[in-house]
């Protein structure tokens, strides 16, 4: 798996740093690099799984556009873990995979018949919020000049980490969608289910939590792993996959929030997901990556993919 030099993803000025696609901003401060050494320990098994099995075992090739994925998103660890290759034309590839970080945008008019993402073109969060309702039964979307107490605005992109707790009735501002505030506490932390999606179905659960007062933000307390049928019903599986078919969400990350009530929320679609999350022990890293493999290989039709392990 390769691509061209990192480094003209991000712009740097004053102590921060910028992702060009997505507008995302972080300050580059020892808790950024902390975390990029966290990162940097797990990419290197990866890295030598992914050559080792190029020399023995070479997988299919798959050509990524309009970008290509670089090693901190999680389907370029599952592809480089399995043996996938990066196509470097769509003539030469087994399976075309739409890839664009921005939360709106269209797949080229090329490639092979084997297309993953190909309409998945909408993951802004009024969209998901529409495709929820529809697929759930019950809302998440708010209007806010008409409801009443607390409620959550957030940007439409992908990557923003801008959501706030605001207090209704108010106006709603341009840019901007508005959210039912899901109780999703366990004592002082909130917890948030990021639950890998291949082939529309859930392969793994990355537990997620921080404290409540940056519920908001991307930094956790603590990540655990589990399966998705340790933490859903028989029910709300088959309601998650109706939900994936109705995005046409064929390789994503769902973040999904469970309320007090019960009740399941997807509050957000990430088609481009970054991981597995920074604060994950190492060998559970490697346990989803194995596990995203396998179901990655199976996506593209390819005969190895119970072979990823």
């Amino acid at each position: 798996m390769a691509g061209s030099f990192w480094g003209s993803d991000f712009a740097f000025s004053g102590g921060r740093i910028r992702v060009h696609k997505t507008g995302a901003d972080m300050p580059l401060d020892g808790a950024l690099l902390a975390e990029g050494l966290i990162w940097f320990i797990y990419f290197v098994p990866v890295r030598l799984k992914a050559a080792w099995t190029a020399m023995v075992r070479p997988g299919p090739r798959v050509w990524f556009a309009p970008d290509v994925p670089r090693p901190w998103y999680l389907v370029w660890a599952a592809a480089a873990w399995g043996g996938a290759r990066i196509a470097r034309t769509p003539e030469e590839a087994q399976a075309a995979f739409y890839f664009d970080d921005s939360a709106r945008g269209a797949p080229p008019n090329a490639g092979p018949a084997r297309r993953i993402n190909w309409g998945c073109t909408d993951v802004t969060k009024s969209h998901v919020a529409r495709v929820f309702e529809q697929t759930f039964g019950y809302a998440l979307a708010v209007d806010p000049t008409t409801a009443s107490g607390p409620l959550v605005e957030k940007g439409e992109d992908n990557g923003v980490h801008d959501g706030r707790i605001v207090q209704a009735p108010c106006p709603a501002r341009p840019g901007k969608t508005y959210q039912k505030l899901i109780d999703n506490t366990e004592g002082d932390l909130v917890a948030d289910l990021r639950t890998p999606c291949v082939g529309g179905r859930p392969v793994t659960v990355f537990i997620k939590r921080r404290p409540t007062s940056a519920r908001f933000e991307n930094h956790n307390t603590g990540v655990s792993l589990t399966t998705p049928q340790a933490v859903f019903s028989a029910e709300e599986l088959a309601t998650i996959e109706a939900f994936c078919k109705a995005m046409a969400l064929d390789w994503g990350g769902l973040d999904i929030l469970r309320d007090k009530d019960g009740r399941l929320y997807v509050v957000d679609v990430n088609k481009t997901d970054m991981g597995p999350p920074i604060t994950l022990p190492l060998r559970d890293k490697l346990s989803a990556t194995r596990l995203l493999a396998t179901a990655f290989l199976s996506l593209i039709n390819c005969e190895s993919g119970a072979d990823a392990e």
